[in-house]
Protein backbone atom coordinates (compact mmCIF):
# COMPACT_ATOMS: atom_id res chain seq x y z
CA UNK A 1 0.00 0.00 0.00
CA UNK A 2 1.57 3.24 -1.09
CA UNK A 3 1.99 6.43 0.83
CA UNK A 4 -0.86 8.86 0.27
CA UNK A 5 -1.64 12.42 1.25
CA UNK A 6 -5.17 12.39 2.59
CA UNK A 7 -7.32 15.51 2.86
CA UNK A 8 -8.72 15.78 6.36
CA UNK A 9 -11.05 18.09 8.19
CA UNK A 10 -8.82 17.75 11.25
CA UNK A 11 -5.58 18.81 9.58
CA UNK A 12 -2.89 16.98 7.62
CA UNK A 13 -2.15 13.36 8.40
CA UNK A 14 1.37 12.32 9.46
CA UNK A 15 3.78 12.21 6.52
CA UNK A 16 4.44 8.52 7.09
CA UNK A 17 0.73 7.66 7.16
CA UNK A 18 -0.42 4.74 5.02
CA UNK A 19 -3.81 4.98 3.37
CA UNK A 20 -6.38 3.04 5.40
CA UNK A 21 -8.93 2.87 2.60
CA UNK A 22 -7.73 -0.43 1.06
CA UNK A 23 -8.10 -2.23 4.41
CA UNK A 24 -11.50 -0.64 5.01
CA UNK A 25 -12.63 -1.57 1.50
CA UNK A 26 -11.72 -5.19 2.19
CA UNK A 27 -14.08 -4.97 5.18
CA UNK A 28 -16.82 -3.65 2.89
CA UNK A 29 -16.12 -6.49 0.46
CA UNK A 30 -16.63 -8.94 3.34
CA UNK A 31 -19.97 -7.23 4.08
CA UNK A 32 -20.99 -7.75 0.45
CA UNK A 33 -20.43 -11.49 0.76
CA UNK A 34 -22.42 -11.63 3.99
CA UNK A 35 -25.47 -9.72 2.77
CA UNK A 36 -25.61 -11.41 -0.62
CA UNK A 37 -25.47 -14.81 1.06
CA UNK A 38 -28.35 -13.69 3.26
CA UNK A 39 -30.48 -12.41 0.40
CA UNK A 40 -29.80 -15.33 -1.93
CA UNK A 41 -30.22 -18.11 0.62
CA UNK A 42 -32.74 -16.48 2.93
CA UNK A 43 -34.82 -14.22 0.71
CA UNK A 44 -35.03 -16.22 -2.50
CA UNK A 45 -32.81 -16.18 -5.55
CA UNK A 46 -31.96 -12.50 -5.52
CA UNK A 47 -28.85 -10.45 -4.77
CA UNK A 48 -28.84 -7.11 -2.94
CA UNK A 49 -25.27 -6.12 -3.89
CA UNK A 50 -24.33 -7.85 -7.16
CA UNK A 51 -26.72 -6.29 -9.63
CA UNK A 52 -25.31 -8.20 -12.59
CA UNK A 53 -26.79 -11.34 -11.08
CA UNK A 54 -30.13 -9.62 -10.54
CA UNK A 55 -30.35 -8.48 -14.14
CA UNK A 56 -29.68 -12.06 -15.24
CA UNK A 57 -32.23 -13.39 -12.73
CA UNK A 58 -34.74 -10.86 -14.03
CA UNK A 59 -34.31 -12.29 -17.51
CA UNK A 60 -34.66 -15.84 -16.17
CA UNK A 61 -37.83 -14.87 -14.29
CA UNK A 62 -39.41 -13.22 -17.32
CA UNK A 63 -38.59 -16.36 -19.29
CA UNK A 64 -40.58 -18.37 -16.76
CA UNK A 65 -37.86 -20.00 -14.65
CA UNK A 66 -39.20 -21.42 -11.41
CA UNK A 67 -37.93 -20.22 -8.04
CA UNK A 68 -37.09 -16.74 -9.34
CA UNK A 69 -39.26 -13.72 -8.64
CA UNK A 70 -39.40 -10.96 -11.24
CA UNK A 71 -40.82 -8.58 -8.65
CA UNK A 72 -38.08 -9.33 -6.14
CA UNK A 73 -35.42 -8.62 -8.77
CA UNK A 74 -37.15 -5.41 -9.86
CA UNK A 75 -37.58 -4.24 -6.27
CA UNK A 76 -33.93 -4.87 -5.48
CA UNK A 77 -32.75 -3.11 -8.62
CA UNK A 78 -34.98 -0.11 -7.91
CA UNK A 79 -33.80 0.34 -4.32
CA UNK A 80 -30.18 -0.26 -5.28
CA UNK A 81 -30.52 2.64 -7.71
CA UNK A 82 -32.12 4.70 -4.94
CA UNK A 83 -29.10 3.92 -2.75
CA UNK A 84 -26.83 4.91 -5.61
CA UNK A 85 -28.56 8.29 -5.83
CA UNK A 86 -28.14 8.80 -2.09
CA UNK A 87 -24.50 7.73 -2.36
CA UNK A 88 -23.95 10.12 -5.25
CA UNK A 89 -25.32 13.04 -3.24
CA UNK A 90 -23.04 12.09 -0.34
CA UNK A 91 -20.08 12.06 -2.71
CA UNK A 92 -20.97 15.46 -4.13
CA UNK A 93 -21.31 16.92 -0.64
CA UNK A 94 -18.19 15.40 0.94
CA UNK A 95 -16.02 14.46 -2.04
CA UNK A 96 -13.22 16.77 -0.94
CA UNK A 97 -12.44 14.63 2.12
CA UNK A 98 -12.19 10.92 1.41
CA UNK A 99 -12.47 9.78 5.00
CA UNK A 100 -15.40 12.04 5.80
CA UNK A 101 -17.07 10.83 2.60
CA UNK A 102 -16.63 7.22 3.65
CA UNK A 103 -17.71 7.97 7.21
CA UNK A 104 -21.03 9.50 6.14
CA UNK A 105 -21.69 6.80 3.54
CA UNK A 106 -20.96 3.93 5.93
CA UNK A 107 -23.03 5.54 8.71
CA UNK A 108 -26.11 5.69 6.47
CA UNK A 109 -25.44 2.23 5.05
CA UNK A 110 -25.08 0.83 8.56
CA UNK A 111 -28.43 2.40 9.50
CA UNK A 112 -30.12 0.56 6.62
CA UNK A 113 -28.49 -2.77 7.47
CA UNK A 114 -29.24 -2.34 11.18
CA UNK A 115 -32.88 -1.62 10.34
CA UNK A 116 -32.95 -4.80 8.24
CA UNK A 117 -31.50 -6.71 11.21
CA UNK A 118 -34.29 -5.41 13.47
CA UNK A 119 -36.93 -6.36 10.89
CA UNK A 120 -35.49 -9.87 10.55
CA UNK A 121 -35.28 -10.33 14.33
CA UNK A 122 -38.85 -9.19 14.91
CA UNK A 123 -40.36 -11.14 12.02
CA UNK A 124 -41.63 -14.66 12.51
CA UNK A 125 -41.07 -15.53 8.85
CA UNK A 126 -38.80 -13.48 6.60
CA UNK A 127 -40.21 -15.24 3.56
CA UNK A 128 -43.57 -13.56 4.06
CA UNK A 129 -44.14 -10.86 1.46
CA UNK A 130 -44.68 -8.23 4.16
CA UNK A 131 -41.19 -8.94 5.51
CA UNK A 132 -39.23 -10.08 2.46
CA UNK A 133 -39.70 -6.94 0.39
CA UNK A 134 -38.85 -4.45 3.16
CA UNK A 135 -35.68 -6.46 3.83
CA UNK A 136 -34.73 -6.41 0.15
CA UNK A 137 -35.43 -2.68 -0.02
CA UNK A 138 -33.35 -1.86 3.07
CA UNK A 139 -30.38 -4.05 2.12
CA UNK A 140 -30.32 -2.99 -1.54
CA UNK A 141 -30.47 0.68 -0.53
CA UNK A 142 -27.50 0.21 1.78
CA UNK A 143 -25.49 -1.61 -0.83
CA UNK A 144 -26.28 1.03 -3.43
CA UNK A 145 -24.75 3.62 -1.09
CA UNK A 146 -21.68 1.42 -0.59
CA UNK A 147 -21.18 0.95 -4.32
CA UNK A 148 -21.55 4.66 -5.03
CA UNK A 149 -18.92 5.45 -2.38
CA UNK A 150 -16.56 2.77 -3.69
CA UNK A 151 -16.91 4.09 -7.23
CA UNK A 152 -16.26 7.68 -6.19
CA UNK A 153 -13.35 6.88 -3.86
CA UNK A 154 -11.85 4.60 -6.52
CA UNK A 155 -9.39 2.47 -4.57
CA UNK A 156 -7.47 0.48 -7.17
CA UNK A 157 -8.58 -3.16 -7.58
CA UNK A 158 -11.16 -2.87 -4.77
CA UNK A 159 -14.71 -2.28 -6.00
CA UNK A 160 -16.17 -4.03 -2.89
CA UNK A 161 -18.76 -5.82 -5.04
CA UNK A 162 -17.82 -6.87 -8.57
CA UNK A 163 -15.08 -9.48 -8.84
CA UNK A 164 -15.26 -10.29 -12.55
CA UNK A 165 -12.70 -7.64 -13.50
CA UNK A 166 -10.66 -8.47 -10.41
CA UNK A 167 -10.39 -12.12 -11.44
CA UNK A 168 -9.69 -11.11 -15.03
CA UNK A 169 -6.89 -8.87 -13.80
CA UNK A 170 -5.41 -11.68 -11.70
CA UNK A 171 -5.23 -13.88 -14.78
CA UNK A 172 -4.35 -11.38 -17.51
CA UNK A 173 -1.75 -9.48 -15.46
CA UNK A 174 -0.13 -12.59 -14.02
CA UNK A 175 3.44 -13.61 -14.76
CA UNK A 176 2.08 -16.63 -16.64
CA UNK A 177 0.34 -14.23 -19.03
CA UNK A 178 3.50 -12.15 -19.37
CA UNK A 179 2.50 -9.44 -16.90
CA UNK A 180 4.18 -8.21 -13.73
CA UNK A 181 1.64 -9.63 -11.30
CA UNK A 182 2.23 -6.61 -9.08
CA UNK A 183 -1.31 -6.28 -7.66
CA UNK A 184 -1.98 -9.98 -7.17
CA UNK A 185 -1.92 -9.59 -3.39
CA UNK A 186 -4.62 -6.92 -3.19
CA UNK A 187 -6.79 -8.58 -5.81
CA UNK A 188 -6.42 -11.93 -4.09
CA UNK A 189 -7.41 -10.40 -0.77
CA UNK A 190 -10.54 -8.93 -2.38
CA UNK A 191 -11.58 -12.34 -3.67
CA UNK A 192 -10.86 -13.97 -0.31
CA UNK A 193 -12.75 -11.26 1.58
CA UNK A 194 -15.92 -11.78 -0.41
CA UNK A 195 -15.61 -15.55 -0.28
CA UNK A 196 -15.14 -15.40 3.49
CA UNK A 197 -18.16 -13.11 3.82
CA UNK A 198 -20.25 -15.50 1.74
CA UNK A 199 -19.03 -18.43 3.85
CA UNK A 200 -19.88 -16.69 7.12
CA UNK A 201 -23.22 -15.42 5.83
CA UNK A 202 -24.17 -18.78 4.34
CA UNK A 203 -23.22 -20.71 7.46
CA UNK A 204 -25.23 -18.37 9.67
CA UNK A 205 -28.32 -18.50 7.45
CA UNK A 206 -28.20 -22.27 7.13
CA UNK A 207 -27.23 -23.18 10.69
CA UNK A 208 -28.25 -20.27 12.95
CA UNK A 209 -30.95 -17.89 11.68
CA UNK A 210 -31.57 -15.27 9.03
CA UNK A 211 -30.94 -12.28 11.29
CA UNK A 212 -27.50 -13.45 12.47
CA UNK A 213 -25.55 -12.56 9.30
CA UNK A 214 -27.22 -9.15 9.17
CA UNK A 215 -26.10 -8.54 12.74
CA UNK A 216 -22.55 -9.51 11.73
CA UNK A 217 -22.68 -7.14 8.74
CA UNK A 218 -23.92 -4.34 10.99
CA UNK A 219 -21.08 -5.02 13.41
CA UNK A 220 -18.43 -4.91 10.68
CA UNK A 221 -19.85 -1.65 9.35
CA UNK A 222 -19.72 -0.29 12.89
CA UNK A 223 -16.03 -1.17 13.16
CA UNK A 224 -15.33 0.51 9.81
CA UNK A 225 -17.26 3.57 10.93
CA UNK A 226 -15.27 3.70 14.15
CA UNK A 227 -12.01 3.42 12.22
CA UNK A 228 -12.77 6.54 10.16
CA UNK A 229 -13.79 8.74 13.07
CA UNK A 230 -11.62 11.79 13.70
CA UNK A 231 -10.60 10.36 17.08
CA UNK A 232 -9.52 6.87 16.00
CA UNK A 233 -8.29 7.38 12.42
CA UNK A 234 -5.16 9.44 13.21
CA UNK A 235 -3.99 6.76 15.67
CA UNK A 236 -4.47 4.00 13.09
CA UNK A 237 -2.69 6.04 10.43
CA UNK A 238 0.21 6.75 12.78
CA UNK A 239 0.55 3.07 13.67
CA UNK A 240 0.33 2.00 10.03
CA UNK A 241 2.87 4.63 9.03
CA UNK A 242 5.22 3.54 11.77
CA UNK A 243 5.00 -0.11 10.78
CA UNK A 244 5.66 0.78 7.15
CA UNK A 245 8.88 2.65 7.86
Amino acid sequence: MGVASIPSSTGPEPKSAVDLLPALFLGLTFVTGVVDATSYLGLGHVFVANMTGNVVFLGFGIAGATGISVWASLTTLAFFLFGGVVGGRIGNAFGGDRYRHLRVAVAIQAAFVAAATVVALSAGDIHATSVRYPLLALLASGMGIQNAAARRLAVADLTTTVLTLTLTGIASDSRVAGGAGATLGRRGLAVCSMALGALVGGALVLHVDDAAPLAVATGVLGVILLAVTDRIRPRLLARAGGSAT
